[in-house]
């Protein structure tokens, strides 16, 4: 049996069917194209019987695409069965999906039939496309719940009428990756004929186990897989392709191979995403924004000595630059200084220590620390040695109340207080300031607040201009408290004065 794996991609056709995931002809050609740059083997391109808008897309798509099989999906009807063929009268290579439901559910309760009617007209579907297309594809719709002999019938009667591909489809997501195997093995093993046609996986993910019964199905003898990128599909979502691929290259040992671009992973997906307006979570296999990164220190510590310690997936392989350290209160120093490092600062083990304390108290009230943030708290620390230094202040404001501020500094190594109020909680601290220092004539000539970083909870800087006897100074300051980064700014200002 060949060890190659044919990704069939159904983005655009059962992806397309979550719920506000639509996309537009022009978009579809798109992700297309990417798709062929990825390198699957087969894009099922829509439904086209559902609506002109999916018969054009399928027919622009065949004219758009040159390398992977185009396929349109059909139900056991005549007439979808010629409206496909039409949508597909430009494709280099067209196949036809058309199939019929085989379990108890769809026999008596959804078709109001019998099983052996079911076959008839499984067989009358398949031996009809064929007079339009060489490759026919059936599917037996909610195989994960019929029953394995019953199956077994209704697949070697429809290759022998022709079926080139026969989809096994777990519909409904109910099936443990054991069971799953096992159909698929009990087909290998019992149709006469499923030497003629290649076996495929399709399987949804209402139970999280698509990706695990997918690869289930290609060990006991699939080689196929239906997939989606980022796992978008109907209800939970189908199959992720990004997954299935990656756990192919990751498990050398199983001796499959696709024909995938890995490295465009990355890109098509968030194309996908994008233009599906269908944020991936972070924490996603593969293609999340947490799948790659680390954030405890002890993990942090063993990528930085050996990548593998911590990844069995070089990010490099699917598209991403490098894996990202991502600074918490969880980091330990070796993460801080390596990112320092990489930011151009080489610092003392004095000094890096200094600075990983005021990196805790950030990184305690913050989700995560950037590099700008970093950048700010190494200029902290400098900073920190001058004479004058903030050791704590409380605000008082709100409505209906007079603002007022209490402010402790060290100067000289001599600890001073000094309560004032004022305008509001900024001038009120800054008037306590003066105060304290005796800086009556010192004049706030700028103050300009912005922000460093995106978010509520992100580094806010402040600017500050005062000038006294004709010189003019600038004072810089960032916390995510912005009322200290005022604070700072104004007491950098003022002690280049002093």
């Amino acid at each position: 049996m060949d060890n190659k794996v044919y990704i069939f991609d159904t983005t655009l056709r059962d992806g397309e069917q979550v719920p506000g995931c639509q996309l537009n002809t022009i978009e579809k050609i798109e992700v297309a194209k990417q798709l062929e740059k990825l390198g699957v083997d087969i894009i099922e391109a829509g439904f086209p019987i559902s609506s002109p808008g999916d018969f054009n897309s399928v027919v622009e798509i065949s004219k758009a695409v040159s390398n992977p099989t185009i396929c349109a999906l059909t139900r056991a009807v005549k007439k979808d069965i010629e409206v496909a063929a039409d949508a597909l009268k430009y494709a280099k290579r067209g196949r036809i999906h058309t199939g019929i439901g085989t379990s108890p559910y769809h026999i008596y309760q959804k078709l109001n039939s019998n099983p052996d009617e079911i076959i008839e007209r499984g067989v009358a579907a398949v031996k009809y496309a064929r007079q339009f297309v060489d490759d026919v594809e059936f599917y037996a719709e909610d195989a994960g719940r019929s029953d394995n002999e019953y199956l077994a019938r209704v697949i070697e009667a429809v290759i022998a009428a022709g079926a080139t591909v026969v989809n096994i489809p777990d519909t409904t997501g109910y099936c443990l990756p054991s069971e799953y195997g096992e159909k698929i093995a009990y087909l290998v093993n019992n149709v006469p004929n499923i030497d003629k046609a290649i076996i495929s996986t399709h399987c949804h993910n209402d139970l999280g186990m698509a990706t695990a019964n997918t690869l289930s199905g290609v060990i006991n003898g699939a080689r196929q897989v239906e997939v989606t990128l980022n796992g978008l599909g109907e209800r939970a979502g189908n199959t992720a392709l990004e997954e299935v691929v990656m756990a192919i290259k990751a498990h050398k040992d199983l001796d499959f191979r696709t024909d995938i671009d890995a490295k465009q992973i990355i890109k098509t997906s968030k194309l996908v995403s994008t233009l599906m307006r269908m944020p991936v979570q972070a924490n996603k296999s593969i293609v999340g924004r947490n799948a790659f990164a680390h954030s405890s220190g002890i993990h942090q510590d063993g990528v930085l000595k050996n990548r593998e310690t911590y990844e069995i997936i070089d990010p490099a392989d699917v598209g991403v630059k490098e894996s990202s350290i991502v600074l918490t209160a969880r980091s330990g120093r070796a993460a801080l200084k390596h990112r320092l490092e990489v930011l151009g600062y080489k610092l003392e083990q004095d000094k890096i220590d200094q600075v990983y304390k005021n990196f805790l108290v950030l990184a305690d009230s913050k989700k995560d620390i950037s590099d700008e943030d970093l950048e700010v708290l190494v200029g902290h620390e400098k900073k920190e040695e001058r004479v004058l230094k903030l050791d704590k202040f409380q605000v008082i404001c709100g409505k209906s109340c007079i603002p007022s501020a209490t402010v402790t500094l060290n100067y000289n190594g001599k600890v001073m207080t000094k309560n004032a109020i004022g305008d509001g909680p900024v001038d009120a601290a800054f008037t306590a300031i003066k105060k304290m220092l005796d800086l009556k004539d010192v004049v706030l000539e700028e103050y300009l607040v912005q922000a460093v970083t995106r978010g509520s909870d992100e580094i806010g800087k402040v600017h500050v201009q005062v000038s006294r006897d004709g010189r003019t100074v600038h004072g810089f300051g960032a916390n995510v408290d912005i009322l200290t980064a005022s604070v700072w700014a104004y007491l950098d200002a003022v002690s280049k004065i002093l």
